[in-house]
C-alpha cells in the first residue's frame, strides 16, 4: 500500500471509532433486569456463594438442583453479570482445559476424559437454558481457528493430523484457503479449523441474567451491591461480612475469580489480564454478503497476539483480543476497562481482515479484566477444613467452564469422590506467580517474545521455550 493510501485507510480507521461508546454492549440490553436489594441484616443459610458472575450463579443453581431444600444465599459486590461475565465474546466452548492443545500437553493421560467431561458440560448447559426459559441468543455454529500466515496454516494441518492419530478430530475439519474463505470471506485467512459442535455463540449478559432468574424462581436468596468483606470461622460454620450486615453458612463457594480472594493464599495463583473489544454497527444485507459468514461461526486468529471475533444475533461484528494488557502490581480499576490506543489498533486490525467492510462505524468499545493463571485453565480448591471450596484462572474461556467448575466446588464441599475430583487437573495447582517486580518483568518480556515470535514465523526464543519447559504460559 503506498504511504498515502495507508494515511488515508489509518484516517478512516480513527473515523470509525468517532461516535463509540466506552461501554460494554451487552450490558447495555433493554431487558436487563433491576438489582435485587443488599443485604441490610444478619443471615444464615446452608451454602453461601460470593461472587454474580457465571461461577457464583451456576453454584447456586447446580446447588438447589441436587438439594432443592438447600438454603442457598449469593452475594454480588456489584451487579450480577457486570464484570467478566457480561463483557467476554460469548464463545461458550465444550474445552475445559482452555483448547484442546493445553489440555493436551499438560494432562495427555486425561485428555480423551476432559474433553468427553466438556462436551456434556456444553450439553447441559443447552438442557439448562431450555429447561429455565433462558433466552441468551444460544447459538451452536462452533468456531474456526483461521490461519492469517503459510507457516500458521501449516501448523494447523499437522495439528489436524494430529488429533486424528489420537482419535480426538471427532466433528473437527481441516480447512484450505478456499474451504475457509467459502465460510467466511477474508484475503487474509490461508486456512481454518473448523471445530463444529464444541462452541456455541450467546449473549453473555442475557446468560448471566438468565442465571439469577432461574436461581431465584429456584428459591435463591440473591442479594447485589453486597460485597463480601472477610472471611472467618464461626463455630461448626463460616460468617461473611458486609457492609450492612453478615451470613453465617455451613459451607461457603468463591467465585470471585479475579478479585481478591477471601482465601489469602489464593491470591498469588491469578493476576488480572486486561481484554479489549469492539463492536460494530448492524452490518447491512449487502455487507453481510460481502463477507459471507452464513453458518454464523465463531473465529479466532492463529497468532499468539490473537483475535476473537463473531456476529451478534443483529448481525454486529464483534472485534476483540490482541493486547493484553497487565497492570503493575496486578491490580483491579475502573480506569483500567478503557483503552483508546488499543482500540484504534483493533479498528485497523479489523479493517485489515476485512477490507470489504470499509465505511462501518463501531458503536460500543470496552475492555475487563480476566483471571489468568500460569497454566490458563481454571484450578480448584478448599480451605477451613473442607467448609470452603474455590475456583478460578479461567483465563478468559469462562463461558461454559464454570458451570463444571461450579459442580466441582459442590463436590468439593459434599466431600464426594467423583469423576471431576479425581482429576488431576482438579487435584493440582498451578505455579504461582511470583511477587513484584518478578510478576511484571516475566509479563512483560513474556509478551515482547510472543510479538516477536508472531513477526518471524513463530519461532520461540529462549525465553518461550524455558516457559513452555516449565509449563508457564501468559494468555488473553
Amino acid at each position: 500500500m503506498a504511504p498515502s493510501a495507508m494515511s488515508r485507510g489509518k484516517d478512516n480507521w480513527i473515523a470509525s471509532l468517532s461516535e463509540a461508546q466506552p461501554v460494554p454492549y451487552w450490558l447495555e440490553d433493554p431487558g436487563k433486569p433491576a438489582a435485587e436489594p443488599a443485604l441490610t441484616t444478619a443471615e444464615t443459610c446452608d451454602l453461601l456463594v460470593v461472587g454474580g458472575g457465571y461461577s457464583g450463579l451456576w453454584t447456586a443453581l447446580n446447588a438447589k438442583e441436587r438439594d432443592p431444600g438447600r438454603d442457598v444465599v449469593l452475594l454480588e459486590g456489584r451487579e450480577v453479570g457486570w464484570a467478566a461475565s457480561g463483557r467476554n465474546g460469548g464463545f461458550c466452548a465444550a474445552s475445559l482445559t482452555h483448547g484442546l492443545p493445553n489440555g493436551l500437553t499438560r494432562w495427555p493421560g486425561e485428555i480423551h476424559r476432559l474433553e468427553e467431561l466438556g462436551r456434556r458440560n456444553l450439553d447441559e448447559i443447552e438442557a439448562a437454558l431450555a429447561r429455565y426459559g433462558i433466552d441468551c441468543d444460544f447459538e451452536r455454529t462452533g468456531e474456526i481457528d483461521v490461519a492469517t500466515e503459510t507457516y500458521q496454516a501449516w501448523e494447523l494441518k499437522d495439528w489436524h493430523r494430529e488429533l486424528q492419530e489420537k482419535g480426538l478430530a471427532d466433528g473437527i475439519d481441516f480447512l484450505d484457503a478456499d474451504a475457509v474463505r467459502a465460510e467466511v470471506d477474508s484475503p487474509t485467512f490461508q486456512a481454518g479449523l473448523w471445530d463444529r459442535r464444541g462452541v456455541a455463540m450467546l449473549h453473555p449478559a442475557k446468560l448471566a441474567w438468565g442465571l439469577k432468574r432461574a436461581c431465584l424462581s429456584l428459591g435463591v436468596r440473591v442479594y447485589e451491591h453486597t460485597p463480601a468483606l472477610t472471611l472467618k470461622t464461626y463455630g461448626a460454620g463460616m460468617t461473611v461480612r458486609t457492609p450492612y450486615g453478615a451470613v453465617r453458612a455451613r459451607k461457603v463457594a468463591l467465585g470471585t475469580n479475579i478479585f481478591p480472594n477471601l482465601v489469602r493464599r489464593v491470591r498469588s495463583y491469578t493476576v488480572p489480564v486486561y481484554d479489549y473489544a469492539l463492536m460494530t454497527e448492524p452490518l447491512t444485507a449487502d455487507q453481510l454478503a460481502a463477507v459471507g459468514w452464513k453458518n454464523r461461526q465463531g473465529l479466532g486468529d492463529s497468532a499468539n497476539q490473537f483475535h476473537y471475533f463473531r456476529l451478534s444475533a443483529d448481525n454486529r461484528v464483534l472485534w476483540g483480543g490482541y493486547d493484553a494488557v497487565y497492570p503493575y502490581g496486578g491490580r483491579v480499576r475502573a480506569e483500567y476497562d478503557d483503552r483508546p490506543e488499543t482500540y484504534a489498533k483493533l479498528a485497523g486490525h479489523f479493517f485489515t481482515c476485512f477490507p470489504q467492510l470499509e465505511g462501518v462505524r463501531f458503536t460500543h468499545a470496552w475492555g475487563g479484566a480476566i483471571d489468568t493463571c500460569s497454566r490458563f485453565s481454571a484450578f480448584f480448591g478448599t480451605a477451613h477444613q473442607g467448609r470452603v471450596a474455590y475456583a478460578a484462572g479461567y483465563t478468559g474461556l469462562g463461558v461454559g467452564a464454570t458451570r463444571f467448575g461450579a459442580d466441582v466446588m459442590l463436590d468439593l464441599l459434599d466431600g464426594e469422590r467423583t469423576e471431576r475430583t479425581g482429576l488431576e487437573m482438579v487435584r493440582k495447582k498451578p505455579l504461582p506467580f511470583p511477587p513484584e517486580p518478578f510478576a511484571w518483568t516475566g509479563i512483560a518480556l513474556t509478551k515482547w517474545s510472543l510479538a516477536r515470535a508472531d513477526a518471524h514465523g513463530g519461532r520461540r526464543n529462549l525465553w518461550l521455550r524455558t516457559m513452555d519447559r516449565l509449563g508457564l504460559g501468559f494468555d488473553s
